[in-house]
């Protein structure tokens, strides 16, 4: 026993009234959204906004780039290197002062 062309296309209508989207209660959605950094368009994707404004994106992100740098704040990446022995004894930068002498736990 077949479904028969009518009952296929009698399921499909059913189908496509379950998918659409009640009206007046959804946002509009863009499927051709700009994403935009630094004033240029750098992707297209699917938002309820036409536009999104952002400053960092996987083109000019550090990590994706190669150009990350890690940012040593009061000493610490230098302590940690000469703590694990990825230093050389004398190569610190910040803890060369007075302070950098101290006992080892």
């Amino acid at each position: 026993m077949g479904w028969g062309t009518v009952g296929i296309l009698n399921l499909l209508s059913k189908l496509e009234e379950a998918i659409v989207p009640k009206p007046e209660i959804h946002p509009t959605w863009y499927s051709e959204a700009k994403v935009i950094c630094d004033g240029e368009v750098v992707m297209t994707v699917g938002s309820t906004r036409p536009e999104i404004h952002v400053e960092v994106w996987s083109g000019n992100h550090p990590f994706y780039t190669g150009t990350q740098k890690i940012i040593d704040t009061e000493g610490r990446v230098d302590r940690f290197m000469r703590k694990y022995g990825f230093l050389g004894a004398g190569e610190g930068t910040e803890e060369q002062g007075a302070g950098a002498q101290k006992k080892k736990r």
